[in-house]
This record gives C-alpha cells, sequence and structure tokens, in this order.
C-alpha cells in the first residue's frame, strides 16, 4: 500500500503537480483571509473552499474547470445560508442535510461540472456543522469563500496554469445511461441518502455535537464509486485510513496542543499528502484527511484523545450505513461499469499508439503524452471497479485470478505505451517503415478485444504473431510487447463472455 502511493508511476509529474500547486493555493487563500481580518473559523472555510476547487473541478479543458469554479459559488453559498438558517431546528436542519446528500450525488448525471457543484454543495453544509455556524457568521464566511476562491484560481489559471501544456486527465462519473432508477445516478441518489439517513440517526445517539462526521463518512464512501462492490471496499478503505490518522493524530496532534506554526506545516503536509496520493491510494488520502481534521481541531482548541476516538466510532457508523444501503437498496453490480472501463482503457492505449506513431513519423503536433496521463486515471479507475475482486477477502477464486491477470496485463500495455512515448519524445527518433505496420497490428488487437466477445480467445488464435523485433530496435520492441499482452488479454476478458467483476 505505501509502495503504491509514493512509488506509483507519475507520467509528466501530474501527481506531483497537482499536490504542489494545491499547497501553495490553499496557503495563498488562508493567508489572504488571515490579511483580510477574518476569524480563524472564515479562515478554515475559507481554505476548505480552495482545497475543494482544486481538488473537486475536474473539468477536461482548462475553460470548462474556470467557469464551474465560478459556479461553486452558486452551488455552495446559499446551502451555507441554509444550514446557518437551520442552526436552531434540529430536525428541518436534518432533513434538509439529507436532501443536499440525495441532490448532490444525483447531480453526477451532469458530469464533472454537477459532480463539482455536488460536492462543493454538501461540503458548505457539512463545513457549517463542524463550524457550529450561525447566522451572524454568515457574511463573513461567506466573504472568506469568495476571497479563497480568486486566490487559488489566480494560482490554478494564472500562476501555475500547467494544464495547457500537460492536460490533467478529467475524473470520470458513474455512467449516466438509463432513465428513472434504471439510470446509476439516480440510484445512487437514493442509496446516499438511505445511507446518510442511517449514519444521522447513528451518528446523533454517539455524539449529539459531532454526528456529521458520519453523514461525511457516508457521502465521501459514495464519491466515485459506480457498484455496490467499490463502495463497499471503499467504505472499508476509508475505515482503515481514519484509524491510521488517529494513531497519528495521537502521536502527534495532541502533544501540540494546537501550536501554530508546527500546526500550519503539518496542515500543509496534510493537504499535499491528500492531493499526491487521492489517484492512487484511498486509505493513504484518509490518513492525510484525519491528520489534517486533527490538526485543525487543535487549532480549535478541542482536541483531546477522546474526541479522536469519537472520529472513528462516527466513520464506522458512516461506512455501515453506506454498507447497508448498497446491499439493501436499489443495488448496482459492477459488471457494465468494469466492461466500460476496460474498454475505454483499451482504446486509450491505442489512441496513444497512434499519436506516438504519428510523432515519429514527423508530426509535430502529435503529442501521446496527454494520452499516457490519461491511461493512467483510466487504469485508477479499472483498478477501483475489480478491487471488490482482487481483495484478499473476496471468496471468488477463480473471478480473482482473472481479475488480477486483467490488472497485471494492463499494467504491461500501461509500461510499453510509457516507453514508447519516451521513444516518440527523443528528437533524434526516426520513422520505420514496420512501425505502420507494427500500429496497425495494435489496432486490431483493440478491436479485437473491444468486440463482442463471444468466441473472444478464437480471436486470438486467428491473428498472427508479430515477428520479433531486432534486439535495441526500441520502437518495435514495445511495440510488439504491447500487442502480445493486448493478445494475452482475451482469454480472461472472454473466459465467461464478460469481463471479471465483482458482486
Amino acid at each position: 500500500m505505501l509502495k503504491r502511493a509514493f512509488v506509483a508511476p507519475d507520467p509528466g509529474r501530474v501527481r506531483l503537480r497537482f499536490a504542489t500547486r494545491a499547497v501553495l493555493g490553499i496557503g495563498l487563500a488562508v493567508a489572504l483571509c488571515g490579511a483580510a481580518g477574518h476569524s480563524l473559523a472564515a479562515a478554515i472555510t475559507g481554505g476548505l473552499a480552495a482545497l475543494l476547487a482544486l481538488f473537486t473541478v475536474t473539468d477536461p479543458t482548462v475553460r470548462g474547470q474556470a467557469v464551474t469554479t465560478a459556479l461553486l459559488p452558486v452551488a455552495g453559498l446559499p446551502v451555507l445560508a441554509l444550514a446557518a438558517a437551520l442552526h436552531d431546528a434540529p430536525l428541518a436542519r436534518d432533513l434538509a442535510f439529507l436532501a443536499v446528500v440525495g441532490a448532490g450525488v444525483y447531480a453526477r448525471r451532469w458530469g464533472p461540472r454537477g459532480h463539482s457543484l455536488g460536492v462543493f454543495a454538501f461540503m458548505t453544509f457539512f463545513a457549517a456543522q463542524f463550524l457550529h455556524m450561525v447566522e451572524r457568521q454568515l457574511p463573513e464566511l461567506s466573504a472568506a469563500v469568495l476571497l479563497s476562491l480568486v486566490a487559488s484560481s489566480a494560482v490554478r489559471f494564472g500562476a501555475w496554469c500547467y494544464e495547457r501544456r500537460l492536460p490533467a486527465p478529467a475524473a470520470v462519473p458513474a455512467p449516466t445511461g438509463g432513465t428513472g432508477l434504471a439510470r446509476i445516478t439516480t440510484r445512487q441518489a437514493v442509496q446516499a441518502t438511505a445511507g446518510a439517513g442511517f449514519a444521522l440517526a447513528a451518528g446523533q445517539l454517539l455524539s449529539e455535537q459531532r454526528w456529521y462526521w458520519a453523514v461525511g463518512a457516508t457521502w465521501w464512501v459514495f464519491v466515485n464509486t459506480a457498484s455496490r462492490g467499490e463502495t463497499l471496499v471503499r467504505g472499508f478503505r476509508r475505515f482503515l485510513g481514519t484509524v491510521l490518522g488517529i494513531v497519528i493524530g495521537l502521536a502527534v496532534a495532541v502533544p501540540l496542543h494546537g501550536e501554530p506554526v508546527a500546526t500550519a506545516l503539518l496542515v500543509a503536509l496534510g493537504v499535499f499528502g491528500i492531493f499526491y496520493t487521492a489517484a492512487v491510494s484511498y486509505t493513504w488520502m484518509m490518513l492525510a484527511v484525519t491528520v489534517m481534521a486533527s490538526m485543525l481541531y487543535g487549532l480549535l482548541g478541542v482536541l483531546d484523545a477522546g474526541l479522536l476516538a469519537l472520529r472513528v466510532g462516527e466513520t464506522a457508523v458512516g461506512a455501515l450505513g453506506a454498507a447497508l444501503a448498497v446491499l439493501l437498496v436499489l443495488p448496482v453490480t459492477t459488471h457494465s461499469v468494469t466492461d466500460a472501463w476496460v474498454a475505454r482503457a483499451l482504446r486509450c492505449v491505442h489512441a496513444c499508439t497512434a499519436e506516438a506513431a504519428a510523432r515519429l513519423a514527423g508530426d509535430g503536433t502529435a503529442d501521446p503524452a496527454p494520452r499516457v496521463a490519461e491511461l493512467e486515471s483510466i487504469l485508477g479507475r479499472v483498478r477501483l471497479s475489480l478491487a471488490p475482486l482482487v481483495h484478499p477477502l473476496s471468496p471468488l477464486r477463480a473471478r480473482k485470478g482473472r481479475a488480477r491477470r486483467v490488472l497485471a496485463l494492463l499494467d504491461d500495455c500501461a509500461r510499453e505505451v510509457r516507453g514508447l512515448a519516451a521513444v516518440a519524445a527523443d528528437p533524434v527518433a526516426s520513422h520505420d517503415a514496420r512501425l505502420a505496420t507494427a500500429c496497425r497490428r495494435v489496432e486490431a488487437a483493440v478491436e479485437a478485444l473491444t468486440a463482442t466477445p463471444a468466441g473472444g480467445p478464437q480471436r486470438q488464435a486467428a491473428m498472427p504473431a508479430a515477428p520479433h523485433p531486432v534486439e535495441g530496435e526500441a520502437v518495435l520492441a514495445h511495440l510488439h510487447a504491447l500487442e502480445r499482452a493486448l493478445l494475452d488479454l482475451a482469454v480472461p476478458l472472454h473466459a465467461s463472455n464478460r469481463v471479471p467483476a465483482g458482486a
């Protein structure tokens, strides 16, 4: 787990840039809130707004990202006002919170923008509970949100807009096909609301003050998942990450007692950890979130061992609520979800190959690097989709073996594509007539895998083997290995006429 989080491939150093820019953007936002004379509560609210803007806005174009960021206050500030108005009306507050949960998940049907706005709306309501916000604080907190969004946008779209050179792949929401309850986003909205209702009731039995932690745990378990298997595994990883973060909090945050300089440094480290590990390890991301939250509670002067223990209990309740919801309320299986992600990964492999071939043929506008980064993102979604099967506790041994084989071969494809892109970036690399033939063979292999799976294994046998390249011919060597991996994928992918998936 540690190796995957910190030694995982990072093409174009996108994760490193993502995390470093987040620290700068959020740091600037908090500094400006302090310079403007805002209270600690307002500075925390502003920092959270900047974090969400930098973390959740994932439109595929820079212009789209800017539009979504500009719309965040439209979604968040009315919710913040609603939470403040209902502070002294617990029943109405709870019902409003559940409505925000359902609407936030349902908004995924409108793609990355809907997802971002839904998350921002939920988190503004959550922040109001975290800070016990009342109406008299609303003007200051709203101003802090707006100031922080401007500050983080100045870093993201001005000082460090690396997307213009190397686009960061957008996080793709759950599939949105179908109508009514056949639509996954609709089913998930119902599930999330039901799970949050359970978490809210059970969380209030544990604590009348910190019950919102349970609702937050349920919410974040549902984010970026599309099936019951994914949700169950994510809930387990969230709980594990929280427990590990609590251990660190007990060792570090409690003894510091909110000392400002050390706390600021550790919060910055937590922010970096959240952004750097999010794409490769949800457990490590949750560890970073928990440590950061512990430091913030230290600043607020309410941190002690009992509070951290309560967070573990509330997180367990929230994860249980999500688990019960996905198992009992309109369950969504992983078969079709995994099918779609594997097919998309294969198409991306072909697109990477085509870009590299064009670059080697002399097309100066062709660039496989963005496609390589996109492939890494898609493979992350494939791993998430297959996580229920490859989990050590999975009883489905045959499917577990096929799923592991699929992941291993897709990782082989990614490795060869990265090597091919590196060769293509070499300005002295020249075009070889055999390259076009090899690329066509890769295209044929992808088409065979993404076609109707009936008779799939026979397709593999029907395709003649590629001649082994002469030693040292790097481009052809990568293409040969890539084709071999694609041909080998036919067996596990078509073994049961579907991609192996969870329950």
